[in-house]
């Protein structure tokens, strides 16, 4: 890693956990520049506007009081569309990964935070902007100095974790060394003799930017260039036939006609940190929900969170009416599929902080922190319509849910609270079903 940039970095570190705020701030106030330090994502929005010009890269937990660590980052990228942002969170659900990329994270670090992987992601995060920053600082006319200054360049450009690509027009002029060790390419004379191109390297797999993919398009430059940040991500074998996955940065010099820089960030141990093992712990196999494991690690933080904060906390339960009737009478086939479409429209239906879970075969749980009882049966209520409108599955079935959803006072604790909304939905299924009872 490039330490040595580290002391030129100020950042913003957001986090409601006073221990972990007061050590991580101390230690990273020994290597950064400087440090802000914030207890939530209000507060770290009012520090950043006062030092916009000052701060470098955020560093933020999730799920925090007032304002969560991506609210308050989607309103700084409003303010500045660059500014890096790194996420520390033991949270790993499908919805954080999809609010995350469309805000633009960088990269995040898991919790318990390890500050190397920490300084790690920094670094990543930072390389691209500095890298950007000593280019326009030396003030390159890319087209004219581009042979005199050419040792200038490398120097730069060899000193960056990630892979680099300088273009001009469609054609490659510089990469670093990062690049040509990962191909084992002896130089870049050796490359361009090759008559290869970087998308030449491209994996031919769904879900990634392929070689066919931009063999389309009328400029491969502009066609990555116009992706949206969540797109722009490929998959390339290394020298060792070993596949490691990036994610692209295209930044465009202003005054500098056609030039390019592409930076490859390697994010193959994030992927991995989000994928098929943590993901396989933590959620239902059927639905992709929680399941009840992960939901007891979260149910426990957010109970002493709310009452550590006087904060509104509500539970929904609900189970499908009559699901026994499905599976007698169409198959367990389509009595799964009625459960993966009930969980899609929970789903569309809550806030990314809401928990869901797939609580039992056909009931469902969903907590919602800092929502009060009325702002919980609101949620159950517009759950329920939508379920009762919407036929599920090829046989468009009429399916109903009943629901029980009670809000957490003083004296509850991890059971009673629980405990409180099964009751309720036991009375909802007594009442006639397809109804929600709240109290």
């Amino acid at each position: 890693m490039n330490k040595e940039i580290l002391k030129d970095i100020s950042v913003l570190y957001v986090e409601d956990e006073n221990d972990v705020r007061e050590f991580t701030s101390k230690l990273l106030g020994s290597l950064l520049k400087k440090v802000y330090v914030a207890q939530n994502g209000l507060e770290g929005l009012e520090i950043y506007k006062e030092n916009q010009n000052d701060i470098d890269l955020i560093i933020s937990d999730i799920n925090m009081p007032k304002m969560n660590g991506l609210d308050m980052c989607e309103q700084i990228r409003k303010i500045n569309n660059e500014m890096p942002l790194v996420i520390t969170s033991a949270h790993n659900d499908t919805n954080f990964l999809r609010k995350a990329i469309e805000v633009g994270v960088n990269t995040y670090a898991m919790k318990p935070i390890d500050l190397y992987q920490l300084i790690e992601s920094i670094i990543k995060a930072m390389e691209p902007i500095l890298l950007k920053r000593k280019l326009i600082e030396l003030n390159l006319s890319l087209e004219s100095k581009i042979e005199q200054e050419v040792s200038k360049i490398k120097s730069i450009l060899d000193a960056q974790d990630n892979i680099i690509i300088v273009t001009h027009n469609e054609n490659i002029t510089n990469v670093n060394k990062k690049f040509l060790d990962f191909f084992e390419i002896k130089d870049f004379d050796d490359f361009t003799s090759s008559g290869k191109n970087i998308f030449d390297f491209f994996q031919e797999e769904f879900g990634f930017i392929t070689k066919e993919k931009i063999n389309k398009q009328e400029s491969w430059i502009q066609y990555i260039k116009d992706l949206h940040e969540i797109d722009r991500i490929v998959k390339i074998k290394n020298s060792s036939n070993e596949e490691k996955i990036f994610a692209i940065n295209v930044d465009f010099y202003e005054n500098k006609d056609n030039y390019y820089v592409f930076s490859l960030t390697d994010i193959t141990k994030l992927k991995e940190k989000s994928n098929l093992l943590e993901y396989q712990a933590s959620h239902d196999k059927l639905t992709g929900l929680f399941n009840r494991n992960r939901f007891d690690e979260l149910y426990s933080k957010e109970i002493k969170r709310a009452k550590r904060y006087e904060n509104n906390l509500s539970i929904i339960l609900f189970d499908i009416d009559d699901f026994k009737n499905v599976n007698d009478n169409y198959g367990h086939q389509i009595g799964d599929e009625v459960l993966i479409e009930i969980s899609k429209i929970l789903l569309n239906n809550v806030r990314e902080p809401d928990i869901c879970v797939r609580w039992g075969g056909e009931e469902f749980l969903i907590l919602l922190p800092q929502t009060n009882l009325e702002g919980a049966k609101a949620v159950a209520e517009k759950i329920r319509v939508t379920i009762i409108e919407k036929p599920l599955t090829e046989k468009n079935l009429p399916i109903s849910a009943s629901f029980g959803v009670c809000q957490m006072d003083e004296n509850d604790g991890d059971f009673s609270l629980i405990s409180k909304s099964d009751k309720l939905l036991y009375l909802a299924k007594k009442s006639g079903k397809n109804i929600v009872i709240a109290q």
